[in-house]
């Protein structure tokens, strides 16, 4: 489900600056967010991983970002120790299934980014509504140490 402009808007007002470092988006499927990210924060090395055939294919093959690499792979299997921001949209059951691996995997001080799911049991650090037809929030996490 690719991310409206309103909610692409909101999002991308509120997320944190980031000078260099790794960004993953699981689940970047047709590209919506992944390109912009790979603009704003192009000194910073972008990660998009979508295991569906289609979406993977076509943001594939309109990538011409430097600092973007999109592979198509299961994001469960994906190691995310390097990450200083995580980015998802994604449904309630994957992002209770992610949280487990969050909490394994991600490193103090890194920032996760959710999409209208949040993160069951975790405290966001600011959660956004976006006034659209759906009053989408977005929701700020930052791995405590």
């Amino acid at each position: 489900m690719p991310t409206s402009e309103k909610v692409k808007r909101a999002l991308f007002d509120v997320l944190p600056e980031l000078n260099d470092g790794v960004i993953i988006d699981l689940g970047s499927g047709w590209g919506n967010l992944i390109f912009p990210l790979a603009s704003k924060y192009e000194h910073c090395h972008i990660f998009g991983y979508e295991n569906s055939p289609v979406p993977y294919w076509f943001s594939s093959l309109i990538n011409h970002k430097k600092n973007l690499k999109i592979q198509r792979s299961n994001f469960f299997n994906v190691p995310l120790q390097d990450a200083d921001m995580v980015v998802c949209y994604l449904f309630p059951k994957g992002m209770e299934e992610l949280k487990d691996k969050f909490e394994k995997e991600l490193r103090p001080g890194t920032h996760v980014v959710s999409h209208t799911f949040a993160i069951p049991g975790w405290d966001p650090k600011t959660v956004i509504e976006v006034n659209d037809l759906h009053n989408s929030k977005i929701y700020l996490y930052e791995v405590p140490s």
